[in-house]
């Protein structure tokens, strides 16, 4: 049965009865196998014991690499209670619930979390109350209890938040405590107010340093973004967070960006990718023991499996992640079950047998979302957000109140009408103008960044440099001709920084001076090409000047330069349909998941603006053919799964 209720943590008296009995079963017990617990453990736990730090630090310090032990802690959770240590005892309560959440056992969890509760209360230690309220909250949103989960989150977050001058833990906890609020606010699908408060955290945690949180808290933005919508913006922040996770050697954390990741290929109709990543991780995810994550793999494995049109091997995948969820009590993943076999049958013919997934489906979706749930959620929600705005809101509520009385005052006559629709007609006029003002100075201002970009110091720089370095090598042939090239590219720069547009052939032109002089830098290694279909008159195209260097320029630093090996870039024109050119640049380099790796480990990071800067530049430019652009980065693989390198397509409208 789900768990939905649980004691009131204002029954605190007969809950530490209760684990008071508990602990002195456990030390008849424990007694006995005092004799199995290592000599180096028990005089470090006796140490702790006699000096008894308060802190959770202190204690972690010491402890870390017992933690997840589970007889050690235990030992030690006994010792402390019979020497009235209730700093100790809290932590190890706290520790072994984790690990029995991890290993989705939650009625445990949730049992030694309010011992461990009951003791820091009892201890008057906050940081203690607010880890363990803080790891109530974690459980309960683990089982879809999301009244209850926010109750908890809401009491550590106002806890933690009246604490002076906070500890590294304290400022953690907040951080956890917004990790449980925001993922409430996405249960309630307010995706930009739960993504609000992932990046607060976010900036918490870079503050911190804490790779594990950062990790998470990019986790959490991808999966809003994917619910919004947005695959691209979900696949950047997968990625992040799988580069901290690797860098941190986190399984877990592995296992789930991998997941994500694989989710958003089948949303894009890539099962095979897909599958790749999903196939390793279902034995990975068994072995971590978290079956809220190993259930979810096999139904994402079962539906890629569907998409491939094995049918037989899809069911099985789905059953198992379904019987996996309903044995652990896990509603959304059961939910998320009975959609991917409706789906199954549906393809395969059976529309009585999805139907009736269907409605097992639907019958969870309101269990999950219920009405009184919700208004709950949002009650307390607004509550929180009102108890800080207070000042605001009364300012507001007197402004209210005046302009009601006023209007309650005012006559409708012809002569007031007049004035306003005069006012308003002006005010229109007025803001009309401001808006192309604007938008002149935007577009003024992004010419000016574009040619800041194209104009870049340190391209300039490494390309005199090896200039120089021919005529140092008495090389004169070569730097006569490089120069030649150098300067016939600065002046097409500043040519095409003054026009809007220019023909293609013109920008294709100057892009080929471009990677003759970059080329130099890579002892000219790259071979890059220029293919043009048939059809197609370049000459008549127009297109903003210098669109197609920062793609170039990104391909060079982060697709080719770690690359070993042959390197190559191919811009590829093509006719895409009526009214469009398809522009397309390949290259082979190392792909954008391990650029993205190479990118958070480099010690300098290079700053990119110019593809963002492109993207406004060719929105502007579409408007005047009253039509639209695309941008879309792909990436490549081979029939391995292997990062092959990256394709850049602009759709470029031409009517």
């Amino acid at each position: 049965m789900p768990i939905t209720k649980f004691q009131q943590i204002e029954s605190l008296p007969r809950m530490r009865t209760i684990a008071l009995l508990a602990l002195l079963l456990f030390s008849l017990f424990g007694s006995l196998r005092a004799q199995d617990i290592p000599r180096e453990f028990q005089e470090k736990v006796e140490t702790l014991v006699q000096l008894r730090p308060k802190t959770y630090e202190s204690l972690d310090k010491e402890l870390y690499p017992e933690k997840r032990d589970t007889t050690l802690l235990r030992y030690f959770a006994n010792l402390s209670r019979e020497s009235n240590y209730l700093e100790g005892e809290a932590y190890a309560l706290n520790h072994l619930g984790m690990n029995y959440r991890n290993i989705s056992q939650y009625e445990k969890a949730v049992e030694l979390h309010e011992q461990a509760l009951a003791a820091s209360q009892e201890a008057n230690n906050t940081e203690f109350r607010v880890l363990s309220l803080n790891m109530l909250g974690v459980v309960y949103r683990r089982t879809d209890a999301i009244k209850t989960a926010l109750d908890y989150n809401q009491k550590a977050l106002e806890l933690a938040e009246q604490v002076e001058n906070p500890s590294n833990h304290i400022k953690r906890s907040i951080n956890v405590a917004l990790n449980g609020i925001g993922n409430l606010y996405q249960a309630l699908e307010q995706y930009d107010l739960a993504i609000l408060q992932f990046e607060r955290a976010l900036k918490l945690e870079e503050e911190l340093g804490n790779k594990l949180g950062l990790a998470i808290n990019h986790q959490n933005i991808g999966h809003c973004l994917e619910e919004k919508g947005d695959l691209e913006g979900a696949l950047e922040n997968y990625r992040k967070s799988l580069a901290y996770n690797e860098e941190i050697n986190s399984n877990i954390g592995r296992v789930i960006c991998k997941n994500s990741l694989a989710q958003i290929y089948l949303k894009q109709d890539m099962p095979y990718l897909a599958l790749v990543l999903l196939e390793p991780l279902v034995e990975e995810s068994k072995r971590i023991g978290d079956y809220s994550i190993t259930s979810v793999v096999y139904i994402n494995t079962g539906w890629a499996h569907t998409k491939l049109g094995n049918y037989k091997e899809a069911e099985n995948f789905i059953q198992e992640g379904l019987q996996m969820a309903q044995t652990r009590n896990i509603p959304s993943n059961i939910l998320y079950a009975y959609e991917k076999m409706s789906d199954l049958e549906n393809i395969k013919g059976d529309y009585k047998q999805a139907y009736e997934f269907y409605k097992k489906a639907d019958e969870y979706d309101k269990e999950i979302s219920s009405a009184t749930n919700l208004r709950y959620m949002n009650d307390i929600i607004i509550k929180y957000e009102n108890d800080k705005k207070n000042n605001q809101i009364a300012v507001l509520a007197k402004e209210n109140e005046i302009v009601r009385l006023r209007l309650k005052k005012q006559q409708t006559t012809l002569l007031v009408s007049a004035l306003i629709v005069g006012l308003i007609s002006s005010i229109l006029y007025i803001l009309y103008r401001q808006y192309q003002n604007k938008n002149e100075k935007r577009v003024l201002t992004l010419e000016q960044k574009m040619l800041r970009s194209q104009m870049n110091p340190h391209f300039l720089f490494n390309s005199l440099n090896s200039i120089k370095l021919y005529i140092i090598n008495n090389e004169q042939k070569n730097a006569v001709h490089y120069l030649n090239k150098f300067s016939k590219l600065v002046r097409k720069i500043l040519e095409a920084s003054s026009q809007k547009e220019i023909p293609l052939s013109e920008e294709l032109g100057t892009m080929e001076l471009y990677m003759n002089i970059e080329n130099i830098r890579f002892s000219n290694e790259i071979e890059f090409k220029i293919q043009v279909d048939k059809d197609i008159n370049i000459d008549n195209i127009k297109i903003p000047s210098l669109t197609l260097q920062p793609f170039l320029e990104n391909s060079l630093w982060h697709g080719l330069s770690p690359k070993e090996g042959d390197k190559k870039i191919q811009i590829n024109v093509r006719n895409k349909d009526k009214g469009h050119v398809s522009i397309e640049i390949v290259d082979n380099g190392v792909g954008r998941t391990m650029a993205e790796v190479n990118k958070e480990n480099r010690v300098l990071k290079r700053k990119s603006l110019g593809i963002r800067i492109t993207k406004e530049r060719l929105a502007n430019f579409a408007k005047d053919y009253q039509n639209k652009f695309d941008v879309d980065i792909l990436d490549l693989f081979d029939t391995k799964g292997n990062p092959i390198g990256t394709k850049v397509v602009l759709d470029i409208p031409t009517i």
